[in-house]
């Protein structure tokens, strides 16, 4: 069965490795451990993850590109002998896709909850008048590339 993309309009150009990271996201949609994302302030973002059991050497955060990874990891100890084990030590890893500029400010555990504050930037309209070269130039010929890093410098 073919998958029908949702970026396949020719409108869309250059939105494909957003429908890659979409597609990883679906596959990382594991729940647990359960999460809140809420607005704080006018610009700031905090994720709360419950972590109850863990403690802040179980866990990891980082931030690569623009991927906020979540892990955790607990040490089971083997001299304890549990009657009934309802609560899971099992290890987990929850990904977040960060948009552009959001900056993570910092992070913190309490009771259980893992929080992670993000700051998400006041973006400025970007206004750019595209010069329009004159004709002469011949679109049927084989050097019909773009130099990117010259076009850069102008």
């Amino acid at each position: 069965m073919s998958r029908v993309s949702m970026f396949n309009s020719p409108l869309l150009l250059g939105f494909d490795q957003l429908e890659r990271t979409l597609d990883r996201l679906a596959k990382n949609a594991e729940g647990y451990p359960p999460y809140n994302i809420e607005r704080i302030g006018e610009n700031g973002l905090r994720i709360t993850l419950a972590v109850a059991g863990f403690t802040s050497d179980d866990l990891a955060i980082e931030l690569v590109e623009n991927q906020l990874m979540v892990r955790g990891k607990q040490v089971d100890e083997g001299d304890r002998i549990f009657l009934h084990r309802g609560i899971a030590a099992r290890q987990f890893q929850r990904a977040f896709m960060l948009a552009d500029g959001i900056e993570v400010v910092g992070a913190r555990l309490d009771n259980g909850l893992l929080s992670i504050d993000l700051v998400r930037p006041v973006l400025e309209p970007k206004i750019r008048t595209i010069r329009i070269e004159a004709g002469g130039r011949d679109v049927d010929s084989p050097d019909n590339t773009i130099d990117i890093t010259a076009r850069r410098s102008r």
